[in-house]
């Protein structure tokens, strides 16, 4: 009898915690939407960091699919513009002189997979940092400008500028651009479903072609771009249907 009993128990326990995990659902699904600016870097600029005197706007959409308490997979878009013009910079003096410049729409996919650093992936309120890394393509329509070079400076029978323009205005420019983006950013969720985020990511893109110059600049360095922004989260999914209390300790 004594077996029976303790058999029945551990039956209807187990049947009790399964009924529990069964109207249990954490968010399963994640959607943004974000503002914010591209910034180039490359042989146009005397900034390490980028040209943050041609940044311009960019907005994105992504929908991600959340695995784990601290891994995710995201699809993202977005679209803007990169610029760069080294005849805005005084130092070095031939930057003025030179004057190259160049513009870009630039319309990007990639598929990306983040780690929330603290597994904070199905907390309903709080602060959580995340970093992140994938792969994606750009398109590009890129628009080199040589029209502005000083031929007093430059002069075109002895400066070696002007063979390294002919090279690069033979050279074709990419179209398609493979690009890996890595990045980090921090989540703030007001309550289980609506939140917001900040990040900032690097596009690796191997390329000294992204500004339309390489042989006439600097042709042993790539051009990259960078991407800061800010957004609105949604996740999708039901809460505990049982609303158990929160245990403290």
């Amino acid at each position: 009898m004594k077996r029976l009993t303790a058999v029945c128990t551990v039956v209807i326990t187990t049947g009790f915690f399964a009924t529990v995990s069964a109207q249990q659902s954490n968010p399963k699904y994640e959607f943004g939407f974000n503002l914010g600016f591209l910034v180039y870097q490359g042989d146009l600029t005397p900034n390490r960091f980028g040209s943050f005197k041609t940044q311009k706007f960019s907005f994105g959409l992504q929908a991600g699919r959340l695995l784990s308490p601290s891994f995710s997979v995201r699809a993202v878009l977005f679209r803007g513009k990169l610029a760069g013009d080294e005849g805005l910079y005084d130092n070095p003096e031939y930057r003025k002189l030179r004057a190259f410049s160049f513009t870009t729409p630039v319309t990007e996919l990639s598929v990306q997979f983040a780690w929330n650093v603290l597994g904070r992936n199905y907390a309903e309120k709080g602060f959580s940092p995340y970093v992140f890394a994938g792969g994606g393509l750009s398109f590009l329509k890129i628009r080199p400008d040589a029209s502005r070079i000083s031929t007093t400076y430059f002069d075109p029978e002895t400066s070696e500028v002007w063979a390294g323009l002919a090279a690069d205005t033979a050279h074709a420019l990419p179209k398609v651009l493979p690009v890996i983006p890595v990045g980090v950013g921090v989540k703030y969720f007001f309550s289980q479903r609506l939140g917001i985020n900040a990040e900032t990511s690097y596009r690796l893109s191997y390329t000294d072609y992204l500004d339309g110059f390489s042989q006439a600049v600097n042709p042993d360095k790539n051009d990259h771009y960078l991407n800061y922004s800010v957004g609105v989260l949604l996740r999708t999914g039901k809460k505990n249907t049982l609303a158990c209390p929160v245990m403290r300790y």
